[in-house]
């Protein structure tokens, strides 16, 4: 089921990371232009991003579960909207 979106994907790839993961670093980069002609470029200028996040809900966890749980708060974006996703996730002191 597809969750109602409004803004920039790039402000909803931020909101919907805070409300899952209550991060205390969030860094969301719009890495469309390098990828402009490319495949998966869908003439959006929103189509390839790098998050870098850091929040408690990956302590312990390794570095898949931890994508997973980025990729889980971003499912319908990343089926619909999202061709690539670079994730950088971290524990608070890794």
């Amino acid at each position: 089921m597809t969750m109602l979106a409004t803004g920039s994907v790039q402000d909803q790839i931020t909101a919907r990371l805070s409300a899952a993961l209550q991060p205390t670093r969030l860094v969301v980069l719009n890495e469309s232009a390098s990828h402009a002609g490319h495949m998966g470029d869908d003439g959006t200028g929103e189509s390839h991003f790098r998050v870098e996040v850091e929040s408690a809900a990956f302590a312990g966890l390794n570095r898949v579960a931890r994508q997973r749980l980025v990729n889980q708060a971003l499912a319908d974006l990343l089926s619909e909207r999202i061709h690539a996703l670079a994730i950088k996730a971290s524990a608070p002191g890794d």
